[in-house]
């Protein structure tokens, strides 16, 4: 069986996913090389700032659909034989107005909680119309997530209509070096590296055989795959011009929710929202947040961290209701209230006193005008697959993405073969592929 190498850029979810979609291959000897790695926290490397949970808002029938699709069972399988990935399942149950009796910032209202509901609960949530997939009462994950049900009008008096169901919520600073860990488990090498143009990943140095001898012998990748992210804007060789970053701030508390909330937008302004993320095995409560397109600035906001905090606790008091992690234990039980009818707002919350804060978070989301990425090309002399742009995305599309992905390298691969065996019978048959020109379809790799 021939061997073919293969150098993936970026160890962020994408090109992690990736790699190990393609260290299952025999045939294929897998390098990830990246200037950030898990464990680094940098403004460049979004990754492990991310929500990362699983609540589409993908549109029916569109490729972002079908790689949110062929993500779940991935992370389900993952949430119930695999603890140490630090993957959970969750419940969240949405409360949603039809559209045109939605208030005038574009959310929906959510039930605020003020007791701390029990495990099998859920927290209710907003949606804004850039979710409005999200929250029909008939979206096309109804039929794959576990227990989604349209909830009976009593249950959401003022709505409607409410759906719940299971989703997952991932701990990133666990996951990241779960993945790398499964990748060096299936022999895939791993190199600091920072490139001016893609196809210098293929070069010699990078390329060497497995071995922790002397006589490593070394070779020309086959193909480069490009999960930079954002760094595509100016990686020689790609520069593309249609991504942006979108910034997002959050605050990781020790206190728990019990569940999720998320909301769209909130009363407070223009790009802000509101979500509470339980992390799993003790990874904390992501508090968030905010969506700032063009903004590239990686310091925090104090402002914006006190609203945040200040509508977390608005959505989820259970934050703060006899929590173990209270600065203060002295306080007044607190009574369920109806519905709120307008969406949180930084100035009518209870005191974020009690929060106990892990650290403050700021990341750039690696937005692309028109979705992801997934396509291959000829630069410079090889063959260049790409897989980037995933915008807030990254995690739930993760495995889906990465599957069409590894689909195209092997498309890259076979025509390679090809183009070899033409040359041997003198047909001069292959691939045949000019500088530049893209494809941007391929087969599933199987999970």
């Amino acid at each position: 069986m021939p061997e073919f190498h293969i150098v993936v850029v970026g160890a962020g979810v994408s090109g992690l996913t990736t790699a190990l979609l393609l260290a299952r291959n025999p045939a294929y000897r897998v390098t990830v090389a990246a200037k950030h790695m898990p464990g680094d926290y940098d403004i460049e490397y979004a990754s492990p700032w991310a929500g990362a949970n699983y609540l589409p808002v993908s549109a029916a029938g569109t490729p972002a659909a079908e790689h949110d699709r062929h993500t779940w069972p991935e992370l389900a399988r993952l949430a119930r034989e695999c603890p140490e990935a630090g993957v959970h399942f969750q419940g969240i149950c949405l409360p949603t107005y039809a559209s045109a009796s939605a208030p005038a910032c574009g959310a929906w209202p959510c039930r605020r909680l003020t007791r701390r509901p029990p495990a099998d609960t859920t927290i209710y949530a907003h949606a804004a119309d850039t979710a409005i997939e999200l929250c029909k009462p008939d979206p096309w994950f109804a039929s794959l997530l576990p227990n989604f049900r349209l909830l009976p009008p009593a249950l959401h008096p003022g709505y409607d209509h409410a759906t719940a169901f299971t989703s997952v919520c991932i701990n990133t600073s666990i996951y990241l070096p779960w993945l790398v860990s499964r990748c060096a488990a299936a022999g895939v090498q791993f190199r600091r590296a920072v490139f001016a143009h893609v196809a210098d990943a293929a070069r010699a140095s990078l390329a060497t055989t497995a071995s922790s001898t002397a006589s490593s012998t070394t070779t020309t990748a086959h193909v480069v795959v490009n999960c930079t992210g954002l760094a595509s804007l100016k990686l020689g060789g790609v520069m593309d011009p249609t991504l942006t970053p979108v910034r997002g701030q959050t605050v990781l508390v020790r206190n728990e929710a019990g569940g999720m909330a998320a909301t769209g937008a909130t009363a407070d302004g223009e790009g802000e929202m509101c979500y509470v993320m339980q992390r799993a095995v003790g990874g904390g409560t992501l508090l968030g947040g905010c969506a700032q397109p063009g903004n590239w600035d990686a310091t925090v906001d104090p402002n914006l961290a006190v609203r945040i905090m200040q509508r977390a606790v608005a959505v989820c008091p259970a934050l703060v209701d006899n929590n173990l992690c209270n600065s203060t234990t002295s306080f007044a039980s607190q009574s369920p209230a109806p519905p709120s009818t307008t969406p949180p707002s930084s100035t009518t919350t209870p005191n974020i006193a009690r929060l106990s804060i892990i650290r403050h978070q700021v990341g750039l989301r690696p937005v692309r005008a028109g979705g992801v990425r997934i396509a291959r090309e000829r630069l410079a002399g090889v063959w260049v697959v790409h897989n980037y742009g995933h915008g807030g995305y990254g995690y739930q599309a993760s495995y889906g993405c990465a599957g069409v992905a590894v689909g195209l390298v092997r498309e890259v691969l076979d025509g390679m073969e090809e183009e070899e065996e033409g040359r041997r019978k003198g047909t001069g048959k292959g691939m045949q592929g000019k500088e530049g020109n893209e494809k941007g379809i391929g087969g599933r790799a199987r999970l």
